[in-house]
């Protein structure tokens, strides 16, 4: 055990912070860490959206229908960019299909995340809170606009950090024998039995966005799995962004 992974193990959402803006410096080294993320074959497609204009940010807020995401010191979104790679194959007078392909965008996807999660155990190491957003995606089109974003750009995952203005109890989470695995997949012959007393705990526990309610059973939570209209047409707008996804047309 070290510092590293105490952070880590300590984690958990902050939504309400102290107006103290963080240090530009520190912000300059977050966005270091992001930099120095793993990427998929070193083409580094994706990159962050600093969003500072207020204006915006209530947008974003009122997007993720969450007041909170306009008052957070610091609000980010990660992007998948391959805009710059489409650009420079038509600089260099090559075909740009393959830099807009789906195993770009998938690349460009998870660089984006993960350079998120890289930025939040960064902050969370320096005393600082953090929530990630994907209430941001409610509205894809609206947030392709508001953030400007043109074609072979799209947005993968919000973040708002700052410093923390409250101190929520750890969030339970499914115990690691019934997640982490050997050799193969495995499970048990009862998930509803296996989860019984992960049920139990998270029955207990209280979310800070709503102290007054207890949080449903895990299990309760899967039985309301809903689909949400814009899920369903995620790569349609995937592909109104320049991506050529293979959908029929």
């Amino acid at each position: 055990m070290n510092l590293t992974i105490e952070t880590q193990l300590a984690h958990r959402s902050i939504r309400e912070f102290t107006g103290e803006p963080i240090p530009e410096e520190t912000m300059e080294a977050l966005f270091e860490v992001a930099m120095r993320t793993s990427t998929s074959r070193g083409l580094q497609h994706a990159a962050l959206i600093r969003v500072k204009d207020q204006a915006k940010r209530e947008e974003l807020a009122t997007i993720g229908k969450q007041p909170y995401i306009a008052r957070a010191p610091e609000l980010i979104v990660g992007i998948v960019d391959a805009r710059r790679s489409v650009r420079i194959r038509e600089e260099q007078g090559l075909d740009p299909a393959p830099a807009a392909s789906p195993v770009v965008f998938r690349e460009g996807f998870t660089d984006a995340v993960l350079m998120i999660q890289s930025m939040s155990v960064a902050a969370e190491s320096l005393g600082l809170g953090v929530t990630h957003l994907g209430s941001v995606l409610n509205d894809y089109a609206r947030l392709i606009e508001v953030l400007a974003l043109p074609r072979y750009t799209f947005p993968v995952l919000g973040m708002m950090l700052g410093k923390p203005a409250q101190n929520p109890q750890l969030k339970p989470r499914i115990p690691t024998g019934l997640r982490v695995m050997t050799d193969v997949y495995r499970e048990p012959d009862s998930w509803m039995e296996a989860l019984s007393d992960y049920d139990a705990d998270m029955h207990t526990y209280y979310d800070l966005r709503d102290v007054n309610r207890r949080v449903d059973a895990f299990t309760t939570q899967v039985a309301r799995i809903g689909m949400p209209g814009l899920q369903v047409n995620f790569f349609r707008y995937v592909e109104g962004q320049g991506f050529d996804m293979g959908l029929e047309k």
